[in-house]
């Protein structure tokens, strides 16, 4: 009981914590998505070439609101690919907090910013141009953001796709009761996957988990990739804590931050829902896991 209890409001904390993220991030779409003059079209058109760049600079936002935000938005292909797996990589949760409270480590923490944002662009971009170099002309047109699409066939839908109660969370007037509907929506998912989570980590407990790493640092990059999986803000402090410590590289730690996505990852499996994007959404993470490991290993050459 007492590990419930524990979880619960560690689970309840965390949940709140990236509420307010969360609501401006839904708040910003739907500005866009109710706009009626066409801003939301042209805005998602040219959010397409920059959007791993956009992408990028979001994820730096502490905790994860963001990564949740495109991975619901991903769903319904409102951004690109590349532009989801930027901000998978930038999104490093709550270890900026805890490297911000840390003055010593200042300096890791611009390099860490820094180079999350350098990878998360070539990495996106290299992703949306992969796709567009080897995708048909009719898989490219398939994959139009289905909400600029409806905007261009005069459907006000945009936000609130896949809700029926159209006049009650997209009339233009209500922007704020639209995004608060998402917000509470994704935050039950967050607060759920986290509790499931913490309960996990009570029972089998930190010491265990640190018993993992050994004194090799690519051994290093290869656990804290698979701990930065764990969809829960506990991998990102776990991971922070351990190299204040002493206990991995810079390299393992940045490695495992940048497969580190948060609850982004829950999200995209509860809202990209169809038996084809289930594998889709695992070659995401084996994708991102693989870009994760790419970067702890290139950092590790020099730092």
């Amino acid at each position: 009981m007492q590990v419930f209890l524990s979880a619960l409001s560690d689970a309840a904390l965390d949940t709140l914590k990236v509420l307010p993220i969360l609501y401006l991030a839904y708040l910003l779409v739907a500005y866009f998505s109710h706009s009626k003059s066409g801003k939301f079209t042209r805005f998602l058109n040219k959010s397409k070439k920059a959007g791993p760049l956009a992408g990028a600079f979001l994820g730096c936002v502490p905790q994860c609101g963001f990564s949740s935000v495109m991975s619901d938005l991903y769903s319904r292909r409102a951004v690109t690919l590349g532009t989801l797996i930027a901000v998978f990589i930038a999104t490093s949760d709550e270890a900026l907090p805890i490297l911000i409270a840390n003055p010593n480590f200042i300096v890791d923490l611009l390099i860490l910013i820094g180079l999350k944002i350098v990878f998360a662009v070539a990495f996106g971009y290299l992703v949306d141009v992969t796709i567009s170099l080897f995708a048909r002309r009719k898989k490219k047109e398939e994959s139009e953001p289905i909400l600029a699409e409806e905007l261009e066939h005069g459907h006000d839908h945009c936000a609130c796709h896949g809700h029926g109660d159209h006049k009650g969370h997209c009339s233009e007037k209500n922007i704020f009761l639209d995004a608060l509907h998402h917000t509470v929506n994704i935050a039950l998912y967050i607060f759920f996957a986290t509790l499931i989570i913490n309960i996990i980590v009570e029972a089998v407990g930190m010491d265990a988990l640190t018993s993992w790493f050994g004194g090799n640092v690519y051994i290093q990059i290869l656990l804290a990739g698979l701990i930065g999986l764990i969809p829960n803000c506990a991998s990102s402090v776990f991971l922070v804590e351990l190299y204040i410590n002493g206990g991995i590289a810079f390299s393992a730690m940045f490695a495992g931050l940048c497969v580190g996505a948060g609850v982004g990852l829950i999200i995209l499996f509860t809202k990209n829902i169809g038996k084809k994007k289930i594998l889709e959404n695992i070659s995401i993470i084996s994708l991102l896991y693989i870009f994760g490991i790419a970067s702890g290993m290139l950092v590790s050459l020099f730092y």
